[in-house]
């Protein structure tokens, strides 16, 4: 696939621009010199927090797919009360003004159906700040898939977990901080709230031919409010131009692709252009096998109800939209030296390579982590039970690593789902786009609409209305405040602004959120001395480790078949880095050519998947 030369000649700008070493940390304004950060899927905080801290603690109860007895929960009577919870707010019963009342799933029902997550279903469901048409424009009573042992229900998405079946996440909110008032920077799905993670914009967007690696001649239905040259606002979840897995591995019949106009920025670009060191580690990334020098990712595995995915999901790496940062070909690090800093791999990884710089006492000073999809905490595909695993299972081996000592963790989500969550965002930038066609997920709702007409939108730019849905945050570091619940207004782009403070990078300019983000630095006590503790939890069920076994069993994955390349010639899996022989360019980054292609997720579909 080719690109525009503009793109090619601005990554390859980019690229010689850059030093060709880095430092392991720089200089920090906290005691922090390591950040990872994990990034589940879809998520709202009233589908796991709902009765924080209160469990039902049901004798009898399993997990889905192990048998497993259910964790007991029982909070620290210190915790605090305050937490703006369906249960401390009065909304659990008939108060609730939904015509649905929300409902607890037990840990036998954790694989459900998908909901409607889409930008305009977010606003209606919000109702202009009621909050209380959740029921009739999100939720989806029945699984779109064939999948096996998925529960279903009328109302769906009024259902909530409790600590019973998301166990992990309430012990670190027990012994860590969690923020109760952190939300989506806009309304929408998977691939806006990524992207906002790492740029704090979804504007500057254009729609790719995969056949051409041109731009399209008219803007697909994924770019709103398009300028003259096709350059608009991102809804939806396309799937990243500068990437050989998208479209499922599949060039024939497929969906246009997107792609970032060059000289849009991200936090990866600040961290470079500091000498600061860094990388996105996927899941699935490393490639499964290859056609010529093009990638295949069908590396997969099966979830809790023993349903297959893929565990790579293109639209849930943002930094394949963006030239300057993509490795269209999963081109793996030439050295395990090279984790982090400039090399072929453009400080794009996989899972594998983080282990590796773990276990070397080299870990990046950012580190984006993102799990395979049957881990991602998805619904359609994932489940809290296998997010659980994901989670313990690197939080522990960090805790464990040298690295502890001045590092944080922040959880964080992309969208809520479709998940009822009570609590409405305070609007702070609105969008008048209307739908373009009948059903469009890109219109606007009246309430942003009219912010839009009092307040103007940030740079004019439309369909970006927002904050969105309030899903979990959380903290975990020894300098994290213990057991504490904090009220401050953060969004996805607080993350790109605690790492632009902490290393000194400034913000990004332009019409990125980074400037009204709300900070992270409540969370923390940097005056006290960092804690000794560690908190190590069982990665099968969430519960505290009071024995000191882990239970860490990895799942066997396997390796879909391929849809659309049956024609072509397989090859072998690249080799791995120790033994790559790939040049660069003096060193610096191989910038981003793409090749057109496919492979994200078996189960899910593009609308509505994110």
């Amino acid at each position: 696939m080719r690109l525009l030369r503009i793109a090619l000649a601005s990554a390859l700008a980019f690229a010689l621009s850059l030093a060709p070493t880095a430092s392991a940390a720089g200089a920090t304004a906290t005691p922090i010199k390591h950040l990872v950060v994990i990034f589940p899927e879809n998520i709202s905080f009233d589908h796991y927090f709902a009765t924080y801290p209160h469990a039902a603690n049901i004798d009898g109860e399993t997990l889905q797919g192990s048998g497993e007895r259910a964790p007991k929960f029982v909070a620290d009577p210190a915790t605090p009360a305050d937490v703006a919870t369906l249960e401390h707010d009065g909304l659990l019963g008939e108060a609730n003004p939904n015509a649905q009342k929300p409902f607890r799933l037990s840990p036998e029902q954790a694989l459900t159906c998908d909901q409607n997550h889409e930008y305009d279903a977010e606003q209606r469901a919000a109702n202009g700040g009621k909050m209380d048409k959740s029921f009739e424009t999100a939720s989806k009573d029945k699984c779109s898939s064939k999948s096996k042992n998925m529960f279903e229900r009328r109302g769906l998405n009024m259902g909530y977990f409790d600590g019973n079946t998301v166990a992990a996440l309430w012990n670190y909110a027990q012994h860590y901080a969690l923020n109760d008032n952190s939300f989506s920077s806009v309304f929408g799905p998977s691939t806006p709230g990524h992207v906002n993670l790492v740029a704090g914009t979804t504007y500057g967007i254009r729609s790719f031919d995969p056949a051409t690696g041109q731009p399209t001649a008219k803007p697909d239905r994924f770019v709103k409010a398009p300028n003259a040259e096709g350059v608009g606002t991102m809804v939806d979840d396309p799937d990243p131009a500068f990437d050989d897995c998208s479209n499922r591995n599949d060039r024939s019949t497929d969906d246009n692709l997107a792609g970032f106009v060059p000289g849009t920025r991200t936090v990866g670009d600040q961290l470079g252009e500091k000498g600061v060191s860094w990388g996105w580690f996927q899941a699935g990334f490393r490639p499964s096998s290859r056609d010529g020098d093009r990638a295949i990712c069908k590396t997969g595995h099966k979830n809790v109800g023993k349903n297959a995915a893929d565990d790579y999901s293109a639209h849930h790496q943002p930094f394949q939209y963006f030239p300057q940062t993509a490795n269209p070909h999963h081109l793996p690090p030439k050295s395990p030296e090279e984790i982090g800093h400039d090399g072929q791999a453009n400080h794009q990884y996989d899972m594998a390579d983080f282990q590796e710089a773990l276990s070397r006492g080299a870990l990046p000073a950012v580190s984006f982590l993102k799990p395979p999809q049957y881990q991602d905490g998805h619904a359609g595909y994932s489940d809290p039970i296998d997010e659980g695993r994901f989670i313990a299972h690197w939080v522990n081996a960090v805790q464990q690593s040298p690295a502890w000592k001045d590092t944080a963790i922040i959880i964080a989500y992309d969208d809520s789902d479709g998940w009822y969550d009570h609590k409405a965002p305070v609007l702070l930038n609105g969008s008048d786009n209307p739908a373009a066609y009948e059903d469009d997920p890109g219109a606007d709702d009246t309430w942003c609409r009219d912010f839009a007409a009092a307040h103007p939108p940030l740079a004019g730019q439309q369909a970006r209305c927002g904050p969105g849905t309030r899903q979990p945050l959380l903290v975990i570091s020894p300098y994290a405040k213990r057991n504490f619940v904090d009220h401050t207004y953060t969004e996805q782009t607080s993350v790109t602004k605690f790492i632009q403070d902490n290393w000194g990078l400034g913000r990004l300019g332009g019409a990125s959120f980074d400037e009204r983000a709300g900070r992270l630095d409540a969370m923390f006590d940097f005056a006290a001395p960092p804690r000794t503790d560690r908190l190590l939890l069982r990665e099968d069920t969430g519960a505290v480790a009071t024995d000191g076994d882990l239970h860490a069993s990895p799942d066997k994955a396997f390796v879909n078949p391929t849809k659309g390349t049956a024609h072509r010639p397989g090859v072998a899996v690249a080799a791995p880095w120790w033994s790559q022989t790939w040049a660069l360019f003096g060193g610096t980054v191989l910038a981003v050519l793409v090749v057109g292609g496919g492979g994200a997720l078996l189960l899910a579909r593009r609308r509505g998947d994110g």
